[in-house]
């Protein structure tokens, strides 16, 4: 599988839990804060939720 990475450009704050536990769980804590992970089908539904937080980058 291909790695992406995912950059986080915009808080959490106001939104609801869901979306902070996603954010938590991709491994993203704070704005400007980037993970590389592998785009799997999970992941890459994970990053669909929070689209809007974040900036994806294939590698």
């Amino acid at each position: 599988m291909a790695l992406i990475q995912i950059k986080q450009v915009r808080s959490v704050i106001d939104r609801p839990e869901r979306q902070k536990r996603t954010m938590k769980a991709l491994g993203l804590t704070k704005i400007g804060a980037v993970k590389e992970v592998e785009n799997t089908p999970a992941i890459a539904g994970m990053v669909a939720k929070v689209g809007h937080l974040v900036e994806v980058t294939e590698l």
